[in-house]
């Protein structure tokens, strides 16, 4: 102690044996270190160990305390590594899995051979390592190269250390911009928010701050203003008033209103900057000044002119139905499927092979997928080239089922490459007489563009979803724009509920949802609640249901068939924290079972993890956001994790790169549009308020092919079922195909 009772700062050396817990989110890390006082004894150590690997030997900076639990510990304020110098320890660095290619067994070998020598060799002569027996030139280069990748790290993460900025996003900027790093992060830091996904605006700043850029920087202010805009599309906004943009800019940054109007008009002065256009008020008011981000606004103008050119079209590649005995075809039809199709369903089927673009909407029971069926099977009749296509792997699968033929997701229906350009556009349209599109209500803007543009003129386009589920995750929302008053493209709204569907409490309480009435709880062998009042013991009440009662009384699979969907990610129901406490009950550790901590989180074989962000170098055609799939492989030493999506499709991922997956027992309602579970268990409570909408409940209730169960508090229940989802996305795609913005040449 000093003598005003602060403690004094201390220094402590030692090996990182291994992290007990790590927040993902500040780097909080609790872990246990061995100082080497050959007791076996190991100290625990707190604070923001980012970057820290187990096996690396530490010096640590910090001060002593003490935990009335855990007893004497640690608490780093900074570290560095160093490299060890005993036998004992090179043999643990190398083994410890850091540097690619060297697990405990080729360690063992390596230090055999040379002794307190063997990181002089590696760092100076790597091509020595061929004396070791079993070592091969392929290997020896490999093992050099990563000693060379890891040390270059080490270097812009020890400068990136005093920012906060996590090992993974060191990596990142490394990978992008190699020995240039450094004088990137110093010099132009803004670059870092559009070049490296996972460092937005208030990562950059932090940087841009540490390395002295000035607070009132032009470049800071235009950085920001972009940042805002992309935040808002993050949201499903295409584009934001210029009044709430400056608002949201001057709060955001802390700079004069005037600065923020001046760099604005500078961006909007850059071809590649913004885009300032007047559009008509969603609410009905007077017009705004619409801001858009550049390929927010192109996407906006290409998809209508798109739409026009489609529906406009002289040529018709499914002409011959507009001569057709319809109810010679219609009588044809319910001898193939056995069934007769309802009127509104008959409309729909006319719409889709006799209109150029067409809309089939309605919700759950009321005949959408029969309809669909119906229309392939009659265009097949006549010998049409038809594609299938989903947003989802899970949808494609279904819509296959569904009707028999081959049906993609539409990102490998248009095949797109690294950067997000697709194989298939307006100078390349698909071979296709019909394209049918199911689960339309999560086409964003920007997939929704690529995929109108690939429909070649004549051809005939269908899209098929429910317009009362959430929309897009992405901005926009195409099918409800598609549906708006004024719209050209004609739709059919399915709403009779078919006597099959009526027996189901699945469906019954769907459409009591989506009519604002309460879902019946009682006496249904499909649909249950739970009641619990309090957010933590509901979350532990929806881990047991999911992992151990609904498997064992309806014989399913906890992590196949069950998956809980929860209104948001943070809070003790949220599906953060529910990951963890269902990886613990479904996937448990176990002392044969491999596994890699990165972060907050922990991998092991036989996860069910998701994909969260579009990564276009991954995969056949790129692994997109909200793909599921199980970990199947997970190699320590070559630092390499792999996947099998629900697309039945080997992925990849550099232990690096982990932050690009999610543990997926449980996802947020958004996350899972587009899939379907036989069984769901929806934790609702009050700790999730300000998400309790209708249209979120709705979705989650209609992702159940089979069982519903709602857990948590009655209170929680009512105020979603009461409450409308506030406010449109501000978009103007409906307002651009009713005509009431003058059409522009930029498409």
């Amino acid at each position: 102690m000093t003598s005003n009772g602060a403690v004094q700062p201390a220094v402590v050396e030692g090996v990182l044996e291994r992290i007990t817990y790590a927040n993902e989110e500040n780097g909080y890390t609790v872990a246990r270190v061995d100082t080497g006082r050959g007791s076996g004894d190991l100290l625990t150590v707190v604070g923001s160990l980012l970057g820290a690997q187990p096996g690396e030997s530490l010096r640590m900076e910090g001060r002593w305390g003490s935990h009335p639990q855990y007893g004497r510990q640690f608490s780093v304020e900074n570290y560095s590594t160093i490299l060890p110098a005993t036998v004992q320890g090179i043999r643990r660095y190398l083994g410890s899995g850091l540097i690619k290619g060297i697990g405990p067994r080729i360690a063992d070998r390596i230090v055999e051979h040379f002794g307190t020598d063997t990181l002089d060799v590696i760092e100076a002569e790597p091509k020595r390592l061929i004396e070791v027996p079993g070592l091969g030139p392929k290997r020896t280069k490999m093992i050099g190269a990563a000693w060379e990748e890891q040390k270059a790290i080490k270097e812009v993460m020890v400068f990136l250390q005093g920012v906060g900025v996590s090992t993974s996003i060191a990596v990142r900027i490394y990978k992008k911009y190699a020995d240039a790093s450094i004088s990137v992060v110093k010099n132009q830091p803004y670059r870092l928010a559009a070049d490296v996904w996972g460092i937005g605006f208030l990562t950059a700043d932090r940087i841009a701050q540490a390395v002295g850029i000035p607070h009132d920087s032009p470049d800071r202010v235009k950085a920001g203003l972009q940042y805002a805009l992309s935040q808002s599309t993050d949201q499903g906004h295409c584009f934001l008033p210029e009044e709430r943009l400056i608002a949201d800019g001057v709060k955001m940054l802390q700079v004069d209103t005037g600065l923020v109007i001046e760099c604005l008009a500078e961006l909007a002065a850059d071809p590649e900057g913004v885009v300032r256009e007047s559009v008509p008020d969603p609410e009905g008011g007077p017009d705004v000044t619409a801001v858009y981000l550049v390929p927010f606004h192109r996407a906006e103008l290409s998809l209508v002119g798109q739409l026009r050119r489609l529906l406009n079209a002289e040529d018709d590649r499914m002409g011959s139905f507009r001569q057709v005995d319809w109810e010679k075809a219609l009588g044809w039809l319910a001898g193939r499927t056995g069934a007769d199709l309802a009127l509104e369903q008959r409309e729909a089927v006319k719409l889709a092979l006799t209109r150029k673009v067409a809309v089939l909407t309605g919700g759950p029971g009321c005949g959408k997928s029969f309809t669909v069926r119906s229309i392939v099977e009659l265009a097949r009749a006549k010998k049409a080239k038809v594609v299938l296509a989903a947003p989802t792997g899970r949808a494609a699968k279904r819509l296959s089922e569904l009707t028999g033929a081959e049906a993609s997701t539409v990102h490998r229906l248009l095949e797109l490459k690294p950067g997000g350009d697709a194989a298939y556009d307006r100078d390349r349209p698909l071979d296709a007489d019909l394209v049918v599109v199911d689960e339309a209500s999560m086409l964003d803007l920007l997939l929704a563009n690529k995929l109108v543009k690939a429909v070649a003129p004549g051809a005939h386009l269908l899209l098929v979803g429910d317009v009362d589920q959430l929309p897009s995750v992405g901005a926009g929302e195409v099918l409800r724009d598609l549906l708006a008053d004024g719209s050209p493209v004609p739709a059919v709204r399915l709403t009779r509920i078919f006597r099959q569907a009526q027996q189901s409490g699945v469906v019954t309480n769907a459409h009591r949802i989506n009519t604002g009435l309460p879902p019946l709880t009682d006496g249904l062998p499909d649909f249950f609640l739970f009641p619990e009042e309090d957010g933590e013991e509901a979350g532990r009440l929806a881990v047991d249901v999911a992992a151990r009662r609904v498997p064992a009384r309806f014989g399913l699979d906890p992590r196949r068939d069950v998956q809980v969907l929860a209104p948001m990610h943070r809070g003790p129901a949220g599906a953060g924290n529910l990951n963890g406490l269902l990886q613990q009950a479904i996937t448990p550790a176990r002392p044969d079972l491999p596994e890699k901590r990165f972060g907050g989180r922990v991998f092991r074989v036989g996860d069910k993890v998701t994909q969260i962000r579009n990564n276009y170098e991954k995969g056949a055609n790129g692994v997109f956001n909200g793909t599921v799939g199980v970990v199947t492989a997970l190699d320590l030493v070559e630092q390499r994790l792999t996947v099998r999506t629900e697309e039945d499709e080997e992925v990849g991922y550099e232990f690096s790169e982990l932050d690009e997956l999610a543990h997926a027992y449980a996802v947020t309602i958004h996350r899972s549009q587009g899939s379907e579970y036989p069984a769901v268990v929806i934790p609702v409570t009050t700790g999730a308020w300000m998400m309790l909408q209708r249209n979120l409940l709705y979705t989650a209730v209609t992702r159940a092919k089979k069982l519903v169960v709602l857990v948590g508090s009655r209170k929680a229940l009512a105020q979603a079922v009461r409450t409308v989802s506030a406010g449109r996305r501000f978009t103007a795609v409906a307002s651009r195909l009713s005509g009431r913005i003058p059409a522009v040449n930029k498409a």
